[in-house]
C-alpha cells in the first residue's frame, strides 16, 4: 500500500466516522466534534494531493482550512454555552425554539 492509499483510508475512515456522529449525537459537542472530524478528513486529503503532485497549494489551502474550523468552533462553542446557560441543557433538539 503506497503513501496516498494510506492517507486516503485514514481521510475515509475519520469522514465516515464524522458522518455517524453527525447523524446519531443529539449533544451539541458531539456534532461540533463530528464536523472537526469531518474537516479534519477534508485537510488530510488537501495535504495528501499536494504532496503526491508536489505543489504547496494544497497546504496552503489546508492552513486557510484549519483556520477556518478553528473560527467555526469557537462560534459553535459560544452558541453551546449560551444555549446551556438558557435551556440549562445542551440538547440540539431544544435549540429549535431558543426565542423565548
Amino acid at each position: 500500500m503506497n503513501e496516498i492509499q494510506f492517507c486516503l483510508l485514514l481521510a475515509v475512515a475519520l469522514f465516515s466516522i464524522g458522518i455517524y456522529g453527525l447523524l446519531t449525537r443529539r449533544n451539541a459537542i458531539g456534532i461540533l466534534l463530528s464536523i472537526e472530524l469531518m474537516a479534519n478528513a477534508v485537510n488530510i486529503n488537501l495535504v495528501a494531493f499536494s504532496r503526491v503532485h508536489g505543489g504547496a497549494a494544497g497546504q496552503v489551502f489546508a492552513l486557510f482550512a484549519i483556520a477556518l474550523t478553528v473560527a467555526e468552533v469557537a462560534i459553535g462553542l459560544g452558541l453551546v454555552i449560551l444555549m446551556a446557560r438558557t435551556r440549562k441543557s445542551i440538547n440540539v433538539d431544544e435549540a429549535r425554539d431558543l426565542h423565548g
